[in-house]
């Protein structure tokens, strides 16, 4: 696994020469792309999935560069929110069956994804107030007779990462079993045993969407994207010996083989998979995370880096020179939905802060395989 890794590392150097980038580069690309996001929004905002999605990617940043300021700016944020997602205290009124955004969705995933930046965070300094309410809330749902919490595939992203990170500082396997029981209630739901991609909820389950070409199977970008950057995450904590390592990793390398397939000549992926007819053009968000996937996957040694590479190649130089624009904006990010919208406008001007968290997660990952 080791010569397979030092391999990689040697073959994608070489191709980061071709393109004229060294790890000096990249690195100038992530930290203006990082700086623009942080001197043109504020630290005070909800948070809710559409902003925690950003500072995982700042989470990202900040391990590699430890500058001060990207700390600074997630713990503005943390403190912003109390350290909490939903606030609702009675757990009687608890809910996440329905969509959400009030403070009663408490066991909603898109309002538990911040808790994957405040386990960090307070695993670089262990302040009780860091890990509170995370801990009380997982800890309620890992506890639940419930295996229903994510119904739609976003949450794979949002809320399945959660009960690894915690597990790397608890140690509690309750939360593992929790984890594994929940996942295959989703993946039982919407996973398609032909096509090896996720659908985005129950709504778009074959037949009852079609899709413009031939009446085919209708999968969504930015959702398989956030499928397949889970299960990176997840396999990056979930310990080696784990009986559910293999299940994972099975899904991982079926995922990743089929979003391969589908990728556009220039290197994106259009918002319906499938079909581009659906939604033409650019799009970048789901491009970022199948490419964060599919690099965590080979430089950990889960992908083979002679099948990927040139799917990598392709989606880097697309997030290098069209995603990102002059002044290290984001582009060509669908806004908020949940399917492949054309109404939905992905232009440079659409630039939204789950797309900068996507691309900086890849680039990191991209630096990593430098040498």
């Amino acid at each position: 696994m080791m010569k397979k890794n030092i391999l990689f590392a040697v073959v994608f150097s070489a191709v980061c020469a071709s393109y004229g980038q060294t790890k000096v580069e990249v690195m100038e690309m992530i930290e203006r792309v990082n700086d623009h996001w942080q001197a043109t929004r504020t630290a005070q905002c909800r948070g809710f999935w559409d902003n925690a999605a950003y500072f995982t990617g700042n989470q990202a940043v900040y391990e590699l560069t430890g500058k001060k300021e990207y700390l600074d700016y997630a713990l503005a944020w943390a403190k912003y929110n109390h350290w909490k997602g939903a606030t609702q205290t009675d757990k009687s009124k608890w809910e996440y069956a329905t969509y959400g955004e009030d403070m009663n969705h408490v066991l909603f995933a898109d309002w538990q994804i911040c808790f994957q930046v405040y386990i960090d965070l307070y695993k670089l300094e262990h302040r009780a107030e860091r890990l509170e309410r995370t801990l009380e809330v997982m800890m309620y749902q890992a506890k639940s007779d419930k295996a229903d919490y994510w119904w739609w595939s976003d949450a794979l992203y949002m809320g399945l990462p959660i009960f690894t990170k915690l597990y790397t500082v608890t140690h509690n396997e309750r939360l593992l079993d929790k984890q594994y029981e929940c996942f295959k209630w989703t993946d039982d739901l919407l996973w398609d045993k032909d096509q090896h991609l996720y659908y985005r909820d129950g709504k778009y389950v074959w037949p009852k969407v079609k899709t413009a070409c031939d009446g085919g199977k209708s999968f969504w970008a930015r959702g398989d994207g956030w499928v397949l950057a889970g299960l990176a995450k997840v396999l990056q904590d979930l310990p080696k010996d784990s009986k559910y390592r293999a299940f994972y990793v099975q899904r991982f390398q079926q995922l990743a083989k089929a979003v391969a397939a589908c990728q556009q000549p220039e290197g994106y992926w259009t918002r319906s998979m499938l079909c581009e007819a659906d939604a033409p053009g650019y799009e970048t968000s789901g491009t970022a995370f199948f490419t964060y996937g599919m690099l965590w996957g080979v430089n950990n040694g889960l992908l083979n880096a002679k099948e990927f590479k040139p799917v990598i190649d392709k989606a880097w130089k697309y997030l290098t020179t069209i995603a990102l624009q002059p002044d290290g904006g984001i582009g060509y990010v669908q806004p908020i939905g949940e399917k492949p919208d054309p109404t939905r406008i992905a232009d440079a001007s659409s630039q939204h802060p789950f797309g900068t968290g996507a691309w900086l997660l890849a680039a990191c990952e991209y630096y990593k395989s430098l040498k």
